[in-house]
């Protein structure tokens, strides 16, 4: 008699985790997206000499909406909200697959979650990349001269243009700062988030609900903020290069630090770390609630399962 299928550990299908991510991706994204817009717009300000710098994100709100108009603050929700789909669906429902089957083999502790943080972070980036081109892009088109602007419609005629007029191998652009940036970034949102959460119902300083989930996520949030903006900005900078006689602007992510430090200065290697941590902290939070809420509301009607254990 054939032996019954296993279930995952939490007894959650592993397939509604990847779609639970998604799901909380584009929710706390249709709530942060116009901080992304300014945090990329931030990053890009001031590069290569460019006169029209964007001195504060005050600044950049005020210059966007009078200059471009209110709508232009969701430029490019469309590939956000792709991005969700590929990138945060596959780096939570991955991320949590991976460590109910570490558990199963008895891997306790923070080593499971940074090995599950860490590989579940670089595959989803490796997903997601050509979203992330194209967000980036429809992001900063608004900052270029009328006559320079790619004036992409939707997520999909993004990809689709840049496929049939760069080709292919484009929808990869600043790949490997993009993945180390995600392999980076999962580790210090998603563990530093489990270890927060479980570190205050240890001691006892919130019980299990959004307070907690709250408090984590705001440590979570610093966290990944200032460890991965260098990352993003160089990420950013590659997305949109333009040639310069013929040849890239940059050669890859170090080249992109050595001259940023060298025109810009130390510091702007942060350069848009307010608003990127104010579309962290919120979007870090919001995501997180969100990935909760929508498990607990899984295991309750489809599951039928009454408890308030078992989240993310």
């Amino acid at each position: 008699m054939a032996e019954p299928k296993k279930r995952p550990q939490n007894g959650m299908p592993n397939s509604a985790k990847f779609a639970i991510g998604a799901l909380a991706g584009c929710g706390a994204t249709m709530f942060t997206h116009p901080i992304d817009m300014i945090k990329n717009r931030m990053q890009l300000s001031g590069e290569g000499g460019m006169k029209r710098d964007h001195k504060s994100s005050a600044h950049a709100v005020v210059h966007i909406v009078k200059t471009e108009g209110p709508l232009a603050l969701y430029d490019g929700i469309s590939a956000n909200l792709a991005r969700q789909v590929f990138f945060t669906g596959t780096r939570l429902g991955l991320f949590q697959t991976m460590m109910g089957a570490l558990a199963e083999r008895g891997y306790k502790g923070v080593q499971p979650q940074i090995a599950s943080g860490i590989v579940s972070g670089l595959l989803a980036a490796s997903i997601a990349c050509p979203t992330d081109v194209a967000l980036v892009r429809m992001t900063a088109d608004g900052r270029l001269p009328l006559a320079e602007r790619r004036n992409y419609k939707h997520v999909g005629d993004a990809l689709a243009r840049i496929v049939k007029e760069e080709g292919v191998a484009t929808l990869w652009t600043g790949a490997v700062p993009t993945i180390v940036r995600a392999g980076v970034a999962n580790v210090a949102q998603l563990v530093t988030y489990k270890q927060s959460k479980e570190y205050i119902m240890r001691r006892e300083l919130l019980k299990e609900g959004i307070g907690c989930h709250f408090a984590a996520s705001l440590v979570s949030g610093f966290t990944y903020a200032f460890t991965t903006t260098p990352l993003d900005m160089a990420k950013t900078r590659i997305q949109t290069m333009k040639t310069v006689n013929g040849k890239p602007e940059y050669s890859g992510m170090i080249d992109v630090w050595m001259k940023t430090i060298k025109k810009e200065g130390m510091t702007a290697m942060w350069k848009g770390f307010g608003p990127y941590y104010l579309r962290i902290a919120p979007n870090t939070v919001l995501l997180f609630i969100f990935t909760e809420k929508i498990n607990q509301m899984y295991r309750k009607y489809v599951m039928h399962d009454e408890s308030t254990g078992g989240g993310f």
